[in-house]
């Protein structure tokens, strides 16, 4: 099977300081993949190369292709599609407008783009009871959602989540993940970079740990929650 991301000895800098160093991550179609780490390991770097948004060094393939020299909104087009850690919406936009912004690159189909909204607020029922409120004016949990619904309405085939529970209440954020979780209904692949060590274990399938950037462990994410030196570091044991 080809892998749908597969990134080789990739190192991100800024300046002379090397935030990511030989990184090496796999994902399959279907894969929930995680990655976790302390503030400061170079999760939210690792994400921001993977998309373009960075310059790095190594190799990057998205479904067999060599991502080098493609730009961001090549890679969306593609299927990659990115939730920033702090869900970048537009505040003084409704939620209805925020969500047809990430059709953006399918804009001139609109009878598509409709339907997208359909499936969005028909997956995410607290937003199609708000369609206008102003997106600056949701709770955090509602926020997250529109960022969600906002990633889905490009159709992507990799979700890519900088610390989707930043933030929130710890009921919100099973909520948020049970979310996650049902992406695989969709045939959405997802690499999720986040702090909270054991939801984020709970939810994948495979997992990597990135400490001072650069991979310490990985492994079967159900084995890793039982690791003694993760459990002590990231899971509060002993």
């Amino acid at each position: 099977m080809t892998a749908l991301l597969q990134a080789q000895g990739v190192s991100v800098s800024y300046g002379r300081a090397e935030a990511v160093r030989g990184v090496s991550i796999v994902l399959q179609p279907g894969q929930i993949v995680t990655v976790i780490g302390p503030n400061g390991a170079g999760k939210t770097s690792l994400l921001a190369a993977l998309m373009g948004l960075l310059p790095c060094r190594g190799r990057i393939t998205y479904d067999g292709v060599d991502l080098r020299g493609l730009e961001t909104e090549d890679r969306v087009e593609r299927g990659m599609v990115l939730v920033p850690e702090r869900r970048e919406l537009f505040g003084a936009m409704s939620v209805a407008d925020n969500l047809i912004l990430g059709a953006y690159a399918q804009r001139r189909d609109r009878a598509a783009t409709r339907r997208r909204l359909e499936e969005v607020f028909a997956r995410f029922p607290r937003l199609a009871e708000r369609p206008r409120q102003l997106a600056g004016t949701l709770s955090g949990g509602e926020r997250q959602m529109l960022a969600l619904g906002r990633a889905l309405m490009s159709r992507p085939r990799l979700l890519l989540l900088d610390e989707p529970s930043l933030g929130l209440a710890p009921l919100i954020v099973r909520e948020i993940f049970h979310i996650i979780g049902g992406l695989r209904e969709l045939g959405v692949s997802i690499l999720l970079v986040e702090q909270n060590a054991r939801a984020a274990l709970e939810s994948a399938d495979y997992a990597f740990v990135l400490e001072t950037g650069e991979v310490s462990v990985e492994g079967p994410a159900g084995e890793l929650l039982h690791d003694p030196r993760v459990s002590a570091t990231y899971l509060g044991g002993s």
